[in-house]
């Protein structure tokens, strides 16, 4: 059997964890389309080139190298390697980088594909602009309008942090990629949970992942002395986003199920100063479930929660809904694929659903398209301390390298 090679993925790991990496903090601040993630994105082609890949960046910021015949449907191995800020260097860029492992093990044992190997990098998943742009794009999934009216929580607009790097938001609508040119979809992933870890299992084949929907949030008072301003008399807009904060876990019991999350994510209080009272609160709302009407029931509770809140505290209460992204199911028979394989390897498994949002969800119905996860360690992820151990990388790799040569190979 041939073995794929883990000194060259912590090795390449490591070199792409340089860029956005703060010595301060110990974290990776790889924000999508930030100068860090397009100075990854020329790294991986560099790789792509060494192994004699066609290659190249499409219209949305996706990066995809290519190993096989360019007349037949792909099998796709792909992720991300944009970060959220102050992550950590395995989320998204394990699966890359074992694309990329797969090819060069290929290589070194003379196979070649009957059916093409496309090892993608995505554009700007982990949705600093609301949504996940590179795959939506490879899936016919974006609209001008959307384009457009995507801005960050700051404000910043997509289509001039595009233009910042020298692409035309335009194109991404020709990222497209028809049903036909695909045979496959297979995500690599580190679990981002406790559950692996906790159990001491190596994989967690995937059967579906939560849909997430994505609020800007603002709650509207009235700024005061907070010397002079009674208590009873004020309009304390970060007051009222703390009571709403307080009524989440009562929301999730009451409407929700054990796979329901809900978070506030981000705030800014204006006008931020210690001798006033807020006047102004902007603060996002992530919710997250298996089940698209478990989604609407939770949107629609937190709406009225809100609602009921400002009414209390005198503020007024806006929101915009940046994205809706629904729930997905994985492919059963690329599911059993796996299964059978981690069989075959002999290494320890569990059927497990995502709570977090991934590529893979926007191919579910696409394609065939299914995802595996490996552990992490303590279930930290988006952090610094974010961890899986190089053994699990490596029993990854295999595996996700046992299921395209199967796939690629007739």
């Amino acid at each position: 059997m041939a073995t794929i090679n883990i000194e060259r993925i912590e090795r390449d790991i490591t070199a792409i964890s340089q860029f956005g990496f703060n010595e301060d903090d110990r974290g990776v601040y790889r924000q999508g389309f930030s100068a860090a993630d397009m100075e990854a994105r020329t790294w991986l082609r560099d790789q792509f080139e060494a192994l004699g890949m066609a290659h190249k960046i499409d219209g949305a910021g996706n990066v995809i190298g290519r190993y096989g015949p360019e007349d037949k449907p792909a099998i796709i191995i792909a992720s991300h390697i944009d970060s959220v800020p102050a992550g950590g260097i395995f989320d998204g860029v394990l699966g890359v980088i074992a694309g990329l492992e797969v090819v060069r093990t290929m290589q070194d044992n003379g196979i070649v594909p009957d059916f093409p190997i496309e090892v993608i990098a995505t554009a700007e998943e982990e949705g600093r602009f609301g949504g996940m742009l590179g795959a939506q794009a490879l899936t016919g999934q974006l609209t001008l309008d959307w384009l457009e009216r995507a801005a960050d929580e700051r404000g910043n607009r997509l289509v001039d942090a595009m233009s910042a790097v020298g692409l035309d938001y335009h194109k991404a609508l020709h990222a497209y990629r028809r049903p036909e040119t695909i045979k496959a979809f297979l995500e690599l992933h580190v679990e981002q949970g406790p559950v692996l870890d906790a159990e001491k299992t190596t994989i967690g084949i995937v059967e579906g992942i939560s849909g997430v929907f994505k609020w800007n949030c603002r709650l509207i008072g009235k700024a005061d002395h907070a010397g002079t301003a009674p208590m009873d008399m004020r309009a304390d807009a970060l007051m009222g986003m703390v009571d709403f904060a307080h009524e989440i876990p009562r929301i999730i019991e009451e409407e929700g199920t054990e796979r329901s999350r809900i978070t506030i994510g981000h705030v800014e209080c204006k006008p931020g100063f210690p001798h006033t009272v807020p006047g102004e609160v902007d603060f996002t709302i992530v919710g997250r479930d298996l089940d698209e009407e478990v989604m609407r029931v939770l949107s629609n509770s937190c709406r009225r929660v809100l609602s009921s809140i400002a009414r209390r505290h005198k503020l007024k209460f806006e929101y915009e809904e940046m994205s809706w992204l629904s729930p997905a199911y994985c492919d059963r028979d690329l599911m059993n694929l796996i299964e059978s394989k981690t069989k075959d390897l002999g290494y320890s498994y569990r059927i497990m659903p995502s709570g977090a949002g991934h590529d893979v969800q926007f191919f579910c119905g696409h394609t065939k398209a299914a995802m595996f996860f490996v552990p992490s360690v303590g279930g930290v992820s988006h952090a610094p301390d974010e961890w899986t151990h190089w053994s699990d990388c490596q029993r990854g790799t295999q595996l996700l390298y046992e299921c395209a040569t199967e796939l690629a190979c007739d």
